[in-house]
C-alpha cells in the first residue's frame, strides 16, 4: 500500500466534499445497539455466512485540505523513503483511484464484486497525523471519525467504522475513543505500530492508559504500519512498502510483547495487517531469545508466542499454503479476511484466496471470512 495523497503531485484528492458530521443519529444508535453478541455465526437473509473485510480504508478529503499548507508528506516515511519512480507511480496510482478511496458509492460496486458483505473501514493510515500538535491533531481526528459515523449511518448494513485518536497526547486520545464508541458508535480504531517514531511502549507516551481504556471498552484496535521510520535503505523498488510495511508491524508488536503490554492488559483485541508481518511466520526466534538471554525476560514472564496468541491476523499473505501455515499455528478463529481495498497491494480475490487454502473445513472457511471479525466488531443481524 502506499499513502501519498497530500503530496504535490495529487492535490486533487484534497478537496472537500462538504460533508457534515453526524451527531444525534450516530449517538442514537450507538445508545440503541447492544453490547452483547452471539457466538453463532451471522448470516444473511439467504442463510449465507456474512463475508467481512477487517482490513479497508477511506481517505478523508476534508481532513487532507485542511492540513495540506503544512507538508505531511514530509512526516510520511512512505513518501521520505521512496525513490523518484516509486512517487510518480504512486501518483498515477493516486489519480487512477481516487474515486476508490472517497467516492462511496464506487466502493459498494467494488465489494459486491468482490463478494464482500461488510467493510470495516478505517481510515487512510496516513491520516492518523501523529505529527500534528496535540490540538490540531484531535481536531482532526474529530473530523475524520465524524465522516465515517455518517457513512456508517447512511449505509449500515454495508459498514462498521474504526476510527483514530490522537496518540500524540494520551489524554487526548482516551477523550476521543470513548466518543467514538460511546457518542459515534465506530467499533474500534486504527493505530499506527508508531507514534511520529516513538515506540507504543515509550514511557513518555503513557499509552497503557490508551490500552487500558480500549480493553475497558472492548474494541478492536488495528494497528496498520505507514513505512518503516529508518527507510533510507529501503527506498528504491518500492521496498518500504514492500519489506518496510511488515517490518514496522513485527517491530511494533515486537515491543507490545516484550515490553509487557500484552501481558498488563490481557483481553486486548489487536489486528495485524498483512498476516501479521515477519512476526507471523518467523515467532520461533524470539522465544529462543526468551529462553536463551536474560534481557530478553526484564519484563514478561511467558514465551513472547504466548502473548503472539493473543493477535488477530488478517488473510494478506498472496499465497494459500502461506495463509494455510498461518492458520495452523495460530487457530482460524485468530485469523480474518482482509483486503487492502483500495490498493494495489491489496488482495483482489479475498474469498477466492480461502477458498484455495488446502484442508480448510468448511467451518473454518466461514469463521475467516467473517464469522471471526463479526464477532470481534459486534456485529448483530
Amino acid at each position: 500500500m502506499m499513502f501519498t495523497c497530500t503530496t504535490s503531485g495529487c492535490t486533487d484528492l484534497a478537496h472537500g466534499h462538504g460533508f457534515t458530521a453526524v451527531r444525534k443519529g450516530a449517538a442514537a444508535a450507538a445508545r440503541a445497539r447492544k453490547r452483547s453478541v452471539s457466538t453463532k455465526l451471522v448470516r444473511d437473509k439467504k442463510g449465507r455466512s456474512l463475508r467481512v473485510d477487517i482490513h479497508c480504508h477511506y481517505l478523508n478529503r476534508d481532513a487532507a485540505a485542511k492540513l495540506a499548507h503544512l507538508n505531511p508528506a514530509q512526516y510520511e516515511p512512505s513518501v521520505k523513503f521512496a525513490s523518484a519512480l516509486t512517487r510518480e507511480v504512486n501518483v498515477k496510482q493516486m489519480q487512477d483511484r481516487a474515486a476508490k478511496l472517497s467516492t462511496i458509492e464506487v466502493r459498494l460496486k467494488d465489494m459486491d464484486r468482490m463478494g464482500i458483505d461488510i467493510q470495516a473501514v478505517s481510515p487512510a493510515p496516513q491520516q492518523t497525523y501523529y505529527w500534528t500538535e496535540p490540538g490540531l491533531g484531535a481536531e482532526v481526528s474529530r473530523m475524520v471519525n465524524d465522516r465515517l459515523a455518517e457513512i456508517v449511518a447512511k449505509w449500515p448494513d454495508r459498514f462498521v467504522g474504526l476510527g483514530t485518536v490522537p496518540l500524540q497526547n494520551v489524554e487526548l486520545a482516551v477523550i476521543e475513543l470513548e466518543r467514538c464508541v460511546k457518542e459515534l458508535g465506530l467499533r474500534g480504531v486504527e493505530i499506527n505500530p508508531n507514534v511520529a517514531g516513538k515506540e507504543l511502549t515509550d514511557p513518555g507516551l503513557n499509552l497503557d492508559r490508551f490500552f487500558a481504556k480500549a480493553r475497558e471498552l472492548d474494541i478492536v484496535i488495528f494497528m496498520h504500519p505507514i513505512g518503516f521510520t529508518q527507510g533510507d535503505r529501503l527506498m528504491d523498488h518500492y521496498l518500504n512498502n514492500v519489506i518496510g510495511n511488515p517490518l514496522d508491524t513485527t517491530v511494533g508488536a515486537s515491543h507490545l510483547i516484550f515490553g509487557g503490554v500484552m501481558e498488563r492488559h490481557p483481553g486486548l483485541k489487536i489486528v495485524l495487517p498483512h498476516a501479521g508481518g515477519f512476526l507471523g511466520h518467523y515467532w520461533a526466534r524470539m522465544d529462543h531469545a526468551w529462553r536463551a538471554r536474560p534481557d530478553c525476560r526484564t519484563v514478561i514472564k511467558k514465551p513472547p508466542t504466548s502473548y503472539l496468541k493473543k493477535f488477530f491476523f488478517d488473510t494478506i499473505t498472496f499465497d494459500p499454503e502461506m495463509l494455510r501455515n498461518l492458520i495452523d499455528k495460530f487457530g482460524a478463529a485468530q485469523v480474518l479476511l482482509g483486503t487492502d481495498y483500495p490498493f494495489d497491494m491489496g488482495e483482489e480475490d479475498p474469498v477466492g484466496l480461502i477458498n484455495s487454502v488446502p484442508r480448510l473445513p468448511s467451518a473454518e472457511k466461514e469463521r475467516i471470512m467473517g464469522g471471526n471479525a463479526a464477532r470481534l466488531l459486534k456485529i448483530r443481524r
